[in-house]
């Protein structure tokens, strides 16, 4: 039987949990089902070189859409840059990723990132590849977003959605037919690796500490500051806990600042970037997810499965599912600290039975974001 093609698109100009959801989806086909699927990701400027040795051990393919290379310049933040750069690479991958689509035949390519470019070719050519379109947290809807992907429905075999909320809303906007949008959740877990990273140990001067921690970029996203404010409070009610914040980004020298003006050197710190977070979450009192948006979050998903409990805004689109409403965690109103706080309280009053609970209700969820249970979805949207 032949090979069916699986290319992915998702280009990136810094680190993004993107990254590690398609290099585990297309693992996941090769890990499954290797006879089956031949899997390519299309390296567009670059950004997926560092991720060669990755991507070669996993036995994924990666494919150059021309002869640019930008890599030495990663990682490029700021919006101006970003958008710079977007259109920069619509401009100079038109041709070349049409050139590939007519070449290659790939029976599905999966478009995450910079989706613009390959639904434009897919609209103006005829092009046999069937377009799966990734859709993670409520996308920003200009008039012109609209608009095109109005006219590109047609052309998209399948839109799939990281959770059932953000399902609903894309539904609700009529704009795709109802009938092309699923929920599929992330290949977040993998759970012989993630087992082995569990065995690690924390640094020697961070065990034994009493400490809460919270995981990703340093960003307006991310919204640490107002874990930070929340920390400036437990302290003058002499509360003595530590909040370990890893992750870099371009919040880090105002948080810096932040911590310096509250006097909170001692009690908050900001770790940098981690390679491996596992033993970090393991022996963290609690998870904060203090995003003002979310799908529902990587971190969310590790810490469930490494039965640590969660504390979540309760913003748009994902934690309130994953948590069942607060059934297997604590909710908090976005962006809201006495809100925060009060979880907070909840969750320090509330007894072992009652967390307990939390716990296998958020592990039991977290398995639906395993490497293995994305390949049983995604084969059956593939055949």
């Amino acid at each position: 039987m032949k090979k069916k093609n699986i290319f992915y698109w998702s280009p990136h100009f810094s680190n993004v949990a993107t990254i590690n959801n398609v290099i585990n989806s297309a693992y996941s086909l090769k890990k499954y089902d290797d006879n089956s699927f031949d899997v390519k990701i299309i390296d567009a400027i670059g950004e997926w070189k560092k991720f060669k040795d990755k991507l070669s051990q996993k036995k994924i393919d990666y494919l150059k859409l021309g002869w640019l290379d930008l890599s030495k310049y990663f990682p490029i933040s700021g919006f101006i840059y970003s958008r710079f750069l977007s259109i920069f690479l619509i401009l100079y991958g038109f041709f070349p990723l049409k050139k590939i689509l007519q070449k290659e035949k790939p029976n599905f390519l999966i478009v995450h990132l910079i989706t613009s470019l390959p639904l434009l070719i897919i609209f103006l050519f005829k092009i046999d590849t069937k377009i799966i379109l990734r859709i993670s947290g409520l996308p920003k809807l200009t008039i012109f977003r609209k608009f095109f992907w109005k006219i590109v429905s047609k052309n998209i075999f399948l839109v799939t959605c990281a959770s059932e909320e953000t399902k609903v809303a894309i539904t609700k906007l009529g704009i795709f037919p109802e009938d092309k949008i699923i929920t599929l959740y992330d290949p977040i877990i993998n759970v012989s690796y993630f087992n082995k990273k569990k065995k690690n140990k924390l640094d020697k001067n961070l065990q034994n500490k009493n400490f809460f921690l919270n995981i990703g970029r340093l960003t307006r996203q991310k919204n640490q500051q107002l874990l930070v404010n929340l920390f400036s409070i437990l302290k003058k009610e002499n509360k003595n806990f530590n909040l370990y914040i890893i992750g870099d980004g371009e919040k880090k020298i105002f948080l810096n600042n932040l911590i310096k003006k509250l006097n909170l050197s001692e009690n908050v710190f900001l770790l940098g970037y981690k390679e491996n977070v596992i033993p970090y979450i393991k022996s963290a009192k609690a998870i904060f997810s203090s995003s003002l948006w979310e799908d529902p979050g990587a971190v969310m998903i590790e810490a469930a499965f490494c039965n640590t409990l969660v504390i979540s805004s309760d913003c748009m689109s994902g934690p309130k599912e994953f948590l069942e409403n607060g059934k297997a965690g604590y909710l908090f109103e976005n962006n809201n600290i006495k809100s925060l706080k009060n979880s907070l309280d909840k969750f320090f009053n509330e007894n072992l039975d009652k967390k307990k609970e939390k716990k296998i209700l958020a592990k039991k969820n977290s398995k639906k974001y395993t490497i293995f249970s994305h390949y049983l979805a995604l084969k059956k949207i593939i055949n």
